[in-house]
Order: C-alpha cells, then structure tokens, then sequence
C-alpha cells in the first residue's frame, strides 16, 4: 500500500490519541470474549456493559469471527479539539455518518447480512445507536481505566516528537511499525494487497494505540477520515522486563532483550540454555509479531531487533539516524 502526501498534506500530518480506536478494540475483545494479551480479561464490568441493546448491537461485529474489516464510523479521526473533547467529538461524528455510509462499510466488514445490523441500517438508526453503544460501554468499562492508557499513550506520543525533531516525519513513519516506511517522499505499508491512496492538502492523524498492540490499522478510504492506528510502546507500565514478560511470554522477552547485537539461532540457544528447535519457535513468533528481523551474513542466518523490538524493550534506536 502506498500513500502519497502533497506538500500541503505532509504540513498537516499530526499526532493525537483516539478513545474510540481504544473503546471500540477492548469491547471486540469483550465481545469475542478473548483475552487481552497485555491487560488479560476484560471483566465482568465490561461483560455486563453487553446487555445493553446498543452496545449488543456493535458487538455482533466482534462476537462471532473478526470482521474483514472495521466500519470507519466506529474510529473517526480524532480531531483537533480539547483532550477531554476528544472523545464526545467522535461520538458525535460516529452519529452523524450518512445511511449511505453506513450500508457501504458495513458490507466491506462482511456483516451486512446479519438481520440485526441489516435491520438497524435499513432503518437509518445503526450510526446514531453505535454512538450510544460506544459511550455506553466507554462509560461502563473504560472510563475508570483511561487515565492509566492515557499516561501511556502520552509516553508513546513524546517518544514520537523525540523521533520527528531529531530526524523529520520520515523518520517518524519510520519508527511507527516494522510495516511501514518512508520511501520515496510517501508512506508505503506492507499489505497483501496493492492499493495507492492520494493526500493533497487532505490532514493524516497518526494515532498511537494501547489495546490495539501489535497491530497496525490504515483507514483511508475517505481523505477527510485519514487515520494510520499503531501501536503505542512505552509508559510507565511497559518500561520493565516483567511488563515484557506479559506481553510476550517470558522466553519471547529473554531472546528479544538479548538481541540487542546481531545473533544466530545456535548462539541465542546457548546463550539461554535452550534447545535449538524452541528458540526457533520463539523467534518465528517474534517475526511475526514485526519485532525481529532476519537476514544471511555469509552462511550464517543472524536474527536482530526491529525498531518496533527496540521501542518495546525501551532502548529505541532509530537506525534512520544511526
């Protein structure tokens, strides 16, 4: 995927936070009912929030198998607003999406044959009951817990200003995920699928991401709705090995920690006392994941931290820059 920037576009690239990005994951994993794989079970707080009709109604999305893709309508692009404006901004824009728009991403999501989202778009009521399922179950399951994402968020945030001040926005698209790079005055991002998109003087949030992690979301279907979606590191509750531990499994963060240098399979596995067939596992695992990466030094095949590896184990360097 390749996403070009006119000049005026590049100049109104901003980062924000998104609460609706945050409300609308943590309820697809109440509904789905899986576990976070940072923050573990949702609750039953977030549990009990489902018996609202609203809510009930934006969780058919989630409840049976992930949608090929998210309604737009539930993640608007946070606007320039007030931080405790933020999201009552989005609400109000969620309400206010079109029948038409409705209808067209719900059938991109491939659930628009499911009679209750079929019946509540017909009936012109679907966006305005998203809202009122989003603030419900935001006010039930969510609110209580915002200031600590937030804090969180807000690291990631200063980390990308960091990033942008010393090395410019490339290398700020750069740091944001090992699928995307700055290449050729654009945004290019690793998709299985081919599709070019044109900004001219159209604003791109790039929104940092707590529940989201490790996954990167592109929304740009509508150049007045432009949101990149990726996953926020660091904060005061990721700066640990114990964090990391969470995260990713305690071996996964002994073999990420320890790939501080270049290392092969046959010297991670003696380094840690494991048998060559598990740190393989791990390491696949960990690729998978965007946060290592692979490449052949002679006969060797060597194993290194991405960007994404170093924002997470808290030692981010940006190699743009190295």
């Amino acid at each position: 995927m390749v996403v070009r920037l006119d000049a005026a576009a590049l100049a109104r690239v901003r980062l924000a936070p998104s609460p609706a990005t945050e409300a609308m994951e943590w309820l697809a994993y109440t509904a789905g009912g899986l576990p976070h794989p940072l923050y573990g079970d949702p609750g039953p707080t977030a549990r009990f929030a489902l018996r609202d009709p609203d809510v009930r109604l934006v969780a058919v999305l989630f409840a049976a198998s992930p949608p090929k893709s998210i309604p737009d309508l539930l993640t608007p692009k946070p606007a320039a607003v007030p931080a405790d404006r933020v999201f009552a901004q989005q609400l109000e824009r969620m309400a206010a999406t079109s029948a038409e728009a409705v209808m067209a991403q719900l059938a991109a999501a491939t659930h628009g044959a499911d009679p209750r989202l079929r019946a509540a778009a017909e009936s012109g009521t679907f966006a305005r009951r998203a809202a009122n399922g989003m603030a419900r179950f935001w006010a039930a399951a969510m609110a209580d817990d915002w200031p600590g994402l937030r804090a969180r968020i807000d690291a990631d945030l200063a980390r990308r200003a960091r990033t942008m001040a010393a090395g410019g926005i490339g290398a700020l698209i750069d740091s944001l995920h090992a699928k995307t790079r700055w290449a050729n005055g654009r945004i290019e991002i690793d998709k299985p699928y081919t599709e070019t998109y044109e900004l001219n003087g159209d604003e791109l949030v790039l929104s940092p991401s707590v529940l989201a992690w490790p996954n990167l979301f592109s929304q740009l279907g509508n150049p007045d709705d432009s949101v990149l979606m990726y996953p926020a590191v660091g904060g005061p509750d990721a700066a640990g090995p114990s964090s990391l531990d969470r995260l990713v499994g305690a071996t996964r963060a002994r073999l990420l920690i320890s790939l501080d240098r270049p290392s092969t399979t046959t010297e991670l596995s003696r380094r840690h006392g494991l048998a060559a067939a598990t740190v393989s596992h791990h390491l696949a695992v960990l690729r998978d994941a965007g946060l290592v990466a692979k490449y052949r030094d002679g006969r060797s095949v060597r194993y290194q931290r991405t960007d994404t590896g170093d924002a997470l184990t808290g030692e981010h360097v940006d190699r743009r820059l190295a």
